[in-house]
């Protein structure tokens, strides 16, 4: 069995805080996808740069406080890989892959637009510019999983209060455009869909820190683990931990029928 989880952790230093590396030591995971680490490598305590249990890597951002993704690794990598070969958003620390044997494990952090219009443009420009490399990983003969906060919400039932939210970053009708391509033309499936595919309010693994959003559950599935159809095809299990809170989004947790890492 292989078991992966992934997580935007809005500050690696706050979940750590938050209990989240014992959580995940208990979890049995074979390979963990972090996501908006806000710290730099000399940022890191020792014990996060080698947490009990895992090999680490991470790829920071150049701006401080700001984005980096990380894979927490149970066995060795036969390799490890950095970036997507843009300057722009190889400065933000937005992608990271491990390979074992057959089998890839990415962890990717897609751009917010909510901030402001520049930073939708540039959410844009990333979404143009990464959509040929997920048509080429789909067709490289790997087995691949991505798992990500995508910053969109792709269908109705993956946000609480679509109607109200259709001019908004992370449901404009251009992203959902777009993650719907992904699935429909570039090979992608959504494994937690696969498994769940009606689910709603539990499906949630974001909550904005405003207006008692989480004690609500207005939520977003903004957390998604894209697979490789025949990957996707042995996902047995997936659910989002909600029991304790280690970030403004929830831990994703995929188990498959896979034993490419012993």
């Amino acid at each position: 069995m292989l078991r992966i989880i992934t997580l935007n952790l809005n500050g690696i230093r706050s979940a750590w805080s938050k209990g989240f590396p014992a959580w995940a030591s208990s979890q049995g995971a074979d390979v963990i996808c972090l996501q908006e680490l806000k710290a730099q490598l000399p940022d890191l305590a020792d014990e996060m740069l080698a947490p009990q249990g895992f090999h680490a890597f991470y790829h920071c951002a150049e701006k401080k406080g700001y984005s980096g993704v990380g894979l927490w690794c149970r066995e060795k990598p036969d390799a490890v890989i950095e970036g997507i070969g843009n300057a722009e958003f190889d400065a933000e620390g937005r992608y990271l892959r491990a390979d074992f044997g057959s089998l890839s494990v990415i962890s990717l952090y897609v751009p917010s637009g909510s901030s402001s219009p520049e930073r939708q443009e540039a959410k844009f420009r990333f979404l143009d510019i990464f959509y040929p490399q997920l048509v080429e990983l789909a067709r490289c003969g790997r087995e691949v999983v991505i798992c990500a906060d995508w910053n969109i919400a792709q269908r109705e039932i993956d946000l609480k209060n679509w109607k109200s939210n259709q001019k908004n970053s992370g449901f404009l009708p251009e992203e959902r455009a777009w993650i719907g391509r992904v699935l429909a033309e570039a090979g992608w499936v959504d494994a937690y869909r696969r498994l769940h595919p009606d689910a709603t309010d539990e499906s949630y693994t974001w909550w904005s820190n405003r207006g008692q959003a989480w004690a609500k559950n207005v939520g977003w599935r903004l957390d998604y683990q894209l697979a490789t159809p025949s990957l996707a095809r042995k996902a047995v299990a997936a659910s989002v931990y909600k029991e304790r809170r280690f970030s403004d989004h929830a831990p994703l947790v995929i188990d498959y029928e896979w034993s490419a890492i012993a």
